[in-house]
């Protein structure tokens, strides 16, 4: 059943990276727990814009639960309280009457603030050019049964897969580790045969790429599988450890 709730905003405002931010505050009245996160952040810069004042600035496209462009840090939690689902796929109805909401961007040194609650997280797409791919001729598309792959196997690839690089695990970790990130797109193409040819150079090169644009080590705390929105399982990182140890063994 709809109902309509006012709620307190403590917005993250900042005009770029070299900028101080700060957070600003906003009253919103009668939003309907019906409306999802991002609908309740277009009333606001729709009061904004009609006050005659400069909108919030925030990242989104699909709005789908698939790209993982929504990157907002809500009360605490990438992608706010609800488990298991992107800022997109909240809902009013997780907040009550009269509640504090508390909105900031991602918190890394690798995901600098473009403007308000859009970071760049480009980062990311430069450790999959490190090495996040195929390149070597596998053929054409083989029969579905034409290459035996274990199901346990082709499960854990698809379940790696699922990882939509939003960059929640490194806003979660307390020292803005990409480590379940990397080992997500590692583990999907090392649990392939297609993808083992490749093997030891990808680890190498995207824990290298890693490295160098300024992630922080994995002290495997484990909040980055709590936050993330697909699940993504830690079992990963120690996946991406044996892959990057056998690798350099073999140097």
């Amino acid at each position: 059943m709809e109902k309509m709730i006012n709620i307190t905003l403590k917005v993250w405002r900042q005009k770029n990276a070299r900028e101080k931010g700060h957070f600003e505050t906003f009253k919103l009245s009668n939003i309907s727990t019906d409306s999802s996160f991002l609908e309740m952040m277009d009333i606001l810069n729709e009061q904004l814009i009609n006050e005659g004042k400069e909108p919030v600035a925030f990242d989104h496209d699909c709005r789908e639960g698939i790209c993982g462009m929504c990157s907002l840090y809500i009360n605490g939690h990438p992608h706010g309280p609800d488990e298991g689902v992107t800022t997109c796929q909240l809902h009013m109805r997780k907040f009550k009457d009269g509640d504090v909401i508390t909105i900031e961007p991602w918190r890394s040194a690798a995901f600098p603030v473009i403007k308000d609650l859009i970071v760049d997280r480009s980062a990311f797409d430069k450790i999959i050019m490190a090495g996040g791919y195929v390149s070597v001729s596998t053929g054409g598309v083989p029969d579905a049964n034409a290459i035996p792959i274990p199901k346990d196997a082709a499960d854990e690839a698809m379940d790696a897969a699922s990882c939509i690089g939003c960059g929640a695990c490194v806003a979660a970790c307390k020292n803005g580790s990409a480590m379940l990130f990397v080992s997500a797109k590692v583990s999907q193409l090392a649990l392939l045969p297609q993808g083992r040819v490749e093997a030891a150079r990808r680890a190498k090169a995207m824990v290298a790429r890693m490295d160098e644009l300024g992630f922080g080590n994995c002290t495997n705390t484990g909040a980055c599988e709590v936050e993330c929105p697909k699940g993504i399982s830690i079992a990963n990182i120690a996946r991406l450890n044996r892959e990057y140890l056998s690798a350099k063994i073999k140097d």
